[in-house]
């Protein structure tokens, strides 16, 4: 006879902590209550040719065109906007020159308020990394729809983690997970570089409480995911299976 202690460790375990766990739940709701659930029945944005057509080389005129076009998916009228591209300050090229192991956790971009209008800065260097690009556009879009509409107070304390899910639940959660956590080698040495407010785990977790609510089980989409957070979707599912979200 098999006992309740025994079914226990064959449970599906959420792959996150409790507090992780409540705070993941509570925001995906809030987010649902905030900008409504009709933003889930839309198709998830994927690092495809249909969600970003045309060519891509880089420049800061492509760099505006993904702003224009995430504006689209966040539900951002783009001509409220001032868009900056900072420049390559040449940083990476002088440490690679120096055979160095390198981390980053810089800020790729950033939101503020000038002369009544929010201003999205964008960090040129992370043109040549489109997923990351993507990561960052839509988050410092999400301050856009979370503090200029005054959604938030800007002295939230979890208003950067919120901002993360805000990408989850409007349909970019793969861009954010994917970027969370970059390793890359060469022969000059290695390098990472961490993007974001959330681990892996807890975007994975994301994505698994984003599916539950879509009513999806096996999200074909999955496929676009890196290898951690896309276990870690599908050990949020499993868990999720057996403990669902209120809908």
């Amino acid at each position: 006879m098999i006992t309740g202690a025994a079914m226990a460790l064959f449970s599906p375990k959420c792959p996150v902590g409790p507090d992780e766990r409540v705070r993941v739940e509570e925001s995906m709701a809030w987010l649902a209550a905030e900008f409504g659930r009709d933003v889930l029945c839309r198709a998830p944005v994927l690092p495809t040719a249909e969600f970003f057509p045309g060519p891509y080389r880089g420049s800061d005129e492509d760099i505006r065109s993904v702003i224009t076009r995430i504006c689209g998916y966040l539900d951002v009228a783009p001509d409220r906007l001032t868009i900056e591209i900072e420049p390559d300050d040449g940083e990476h090229v002088m440490v690679a020159g120096l055979d160095l192991a390198r981390r980053s956790r810089s800020a790729a971009g950033h939101y503020r308020r000038e002369n009544g209008r929010p201003v999205i800065a964008v960090d040129q260097r992370q043109a040549a990394r489109p997923v990351a690009l993507v990561a960052t556009i839509a988050h410092e879009l999400g301050h856009v729809r979370l503090l200029d509409e005054q959604r938030i107070p800007a002295d939230r304390r979890d208003h950067e983690p919120l901002t993360d899910l805000l990408t989850v639940h409007f349909g970019l959660g793969i861009f954010t997970a994917n970027s969370a956590f970059t390793f890359s080698q060469s022969s000059r040495g290695w390098s990472y570089a961490r993007l974001g407010y959330l681990s892996q785990r807890e975007l994975g977790y994301a994505l698994a409480c984003y599916a539950h609510l879509r009513g999806e089980t096996r999200p074909t989409w999955a496929a676009h995911l890196a290898t951690n957070p896309r276990a870690y979707l599908r050990q949020g599912l499993r868990y999720l299976d057996r403990n669902p979200l209120s809908r």
